[in-house]
């Protein structure tokens, strides 16, 4: 059982985790600038999203060993590492892996890892399935095949997964539900089971249910003949508060005790906050070349905006369209404005483009920011998207991995979640783990 709480005190805010019958406690600074009528979760959020850092307000009880494979750039990390401290345990990244080598550098510049490993995680586990669905099984214990995989054996308490999600979502037209990609959430399955993974996060769209091939059906099999007991479903970014209606689908998988997400998601929902709570501060911020720019854009997109703001609309006529959209569409968002007192609807990769989704500011005539659709999606103002001191990443790369990532409050729910199970009983799996590596200048503090 978890319920949360906060209370606003004197330049803080304080919240109170209550897991398995056990309070924790936790303090950030309150430096969000709201008033009276807004929540202590307001506040705390707020604070955290203009980066300050989360304090445990006891010595904490020990250390939680993350694995993270497909870790993008690490916005499911982030909420995993705040569930953690949020339960007074320090978080410590073992391992992470991503073919992205640049989003690996971004993810090792801000998060720390111990370790890293730039490579296809189809390659670097040993395993075969003998039937589907239901009837899954392995055929043989899943083995590692590279050093680096093998040194994390028998360590790892949580695994996150987050798999290439194009082939399960609706936004790819050609190979929707039927792709090779898809077998990719095998392998983060393949992956837990051969470093012996306690917990496991796996995360995906939720069309994921649909895949012609039962992928899902396969991997929970799979996870539960390795005694691994498992929940599953869908949580949403704005039902647990935040101002974005993004969803994700999550299985999480337990060796070490029964985990009911859904129990968990309905302890934590919340009325969502706006997007003028997220990002009303940055109206008039340029301070930063990477993070604060606004695309170019073209002369028809310039007309469709000031068509938007001349005629104080939020949706762009039909005759205002492109051609392909005039004689009737499902694209209703595309080419929209965002509502300053609404959530945002899914940030996406395309944020900077009027043309694939509701980005278009609420006052401002162009699309959002980089900073701004980072805001919306979770990550603090601390967060660092250069792969290198002075080296800016490409522009393509920044909003892919923006707009790819998880939103750390799906993170941080999902990993309560998991934690729950962990936290039961005496809790020998982290008695005696406190010495944690040196963290580098961006790591989050506890």
């Amino acid at each position: 059982m978890i319920r949360e709480s906060y209370e606003s005190r004197a330049h803080a805010v304080r919240r109170t985790l209550f897991v398995e019958g056990k309070a924790f406690h936790s303090r950030i600074e309150d430096v969000s600038g709201l008033g009276g009528r807004h929540s202590s979760w307001a506040r705390w959020w707020r604070s955290y999203l203009f980066g300050k850092r989360t304090e445990l307000e006891a010595p904490a009880a020990g250390n939680v060993a993350i694995a993270d494979v497909f870790c993008g750039c690490g916005g499911l990390t982030l909420g995993a590492i705040e569930a953690c401290l949020a339960v007074g345990i320090r978080p410590t990244v073992r391992l992470a892996i991503d073919m992205d080598t640049e989003a690996l550098a971004v993810y090792a510049r801000n998060l720390g890892p111990e370790r890293t490993l730039g490579a296809n995680v189809s390659g670097l586990v040993d395993y075969k399935v003998l039937g589907w669905g239901a009837r899954a099984r392995f055929a043989y214990d899943p083995e590692p095949l590279h050093g680096t995989m093998r040194a994390a054996q028998g360590e790892v308490d949580l695994l996150l997964a987050g798999p290439p999600c194009e082939g399960h979502s609706n936004l790819n037209n050609r190979t929707r539900r039927d792709d090779p990609r898809n077998l990719l959430y095998l392998d983060a399955v393949a992956t837990a089971v051969a470093i012996g993974a306690k917990t496991i996060v796996l995360e995906n769209v939720p069309d994921i249910v649909n895949d012609r091939i039962g992928v899902l059906g396969t991997a929970v099999a799979l996870l539960e003949h390795a005694g691994y007991s498992t929940t599953r479903g869908v949580l949403a970014a704005d039902g647990l508060g935040w101002p974005q209606t993004r969803k994700r689908f999550f299985v999480v998988g337990s060796r070490v005790g029964a985990v009911d997400l859904k129990r968990v998601a309905s302890a934590l929902a919340r009325d969502p906050a706006t997007v003028r709570w997220a990002i009303e501060d940055l109206v008039d911020n340029e301070s930063d070349q990477l993070m604060d720019s606004v695309p170019a854009l073209s002369a028809e997109n310039r007309r469709r905006i000031d068509y938007l703001f001349d005629n104080d609309l939020y949706e762009l006529p039909d005759d205002i369209r492109p051609r392909c959209h005039r004689d009737g569409h499902t694209y209703p968002s595309v080419y929209g404005r965002l509502y300053w007192d609404r959530p945002a609807g899914t940030i996406t990769s395309g944020f900077v483009t009027p043309g694939r989704g509701r980005f278009i500011h609420p006052s401002l005539r162009r699309p959002l920011t980089p900073r701004e659709a980072a805001r919306l999606q979770g990550f603090p103002d601390w967060f660092d998207f250069h792969p290198s001191p002075g080296r800016p990443p490409k522009k393509s790369a920044l909003v892919k991995w923006i707009g790819d990532a998880v939103p750390p409050i799906l993170g941080y729910a999902v990993t309560l979640a998991a934690l729950a199970a962990l936290l039961r009983g005496a809790q020998p799996w982290f008695a005696n783990r406190n010495a944690l590596q040196p963290r580098p200048p961006n790591a989050p503090a506890s």
